[in-house]
């Protein structure tokens, strides 16, 4: 069931990550400056590599049904949260606040890779 609840969870961020993506193409481009909208291209492109992330997570958690990958899934989402919306929101309203919390959701995002590591490299094979 955990693999479950990963897979559903990367599939829901990479459909926010479409509508995100399509709205910062579409509707901040006359709204904001060039370097708010490469701001928030960054944050989208982070949030697909840790929404496809998820699915590679779940599709481990699959197969490997011995550790548990609910933690580093956890973290993925956290750092979506923290890195990619907190770039989407300051791109949009340029307020400075916004881009101090991203490092934060840059650390989770690290976090997440560093313990799957961990938890990979014990498992017996």
């Amino acid at each position: 069931m955990q693999a479950k609840k990963i897979l559903m969870a990367g599939s829901f961020f990479l459909i926010l990550g479409v509508g995100l993506g399509a709205f910062g193409a579409h509707g901040l481009e006359k709204k904001v400056t060039a370097a708010a909208i490469k701001v928030y291209e960054t944050g989208v492109r982070y949030h697909f590599y840790h929404a496809i992330g998820l699915m590679i997570l779940g599709l481990i958690q699959l197969h490997l049904k011995e550790i548990s990958l609910k933690l580093p899934a956890l973290l993925m989402q956290l750092g979506i949260i923290l890195f990619s919306f907190n770039c989407y929101l300051y791109a949009a309203t340029g307020i400075k606040a916004f881009a101090m919390i991203v490092p934060i959701g840059g650390l989770s995002f690290m976090a997440a890779w560093a313990l799957t590591l961990f938890k990979i490299k014990g498992y017996r094979f």
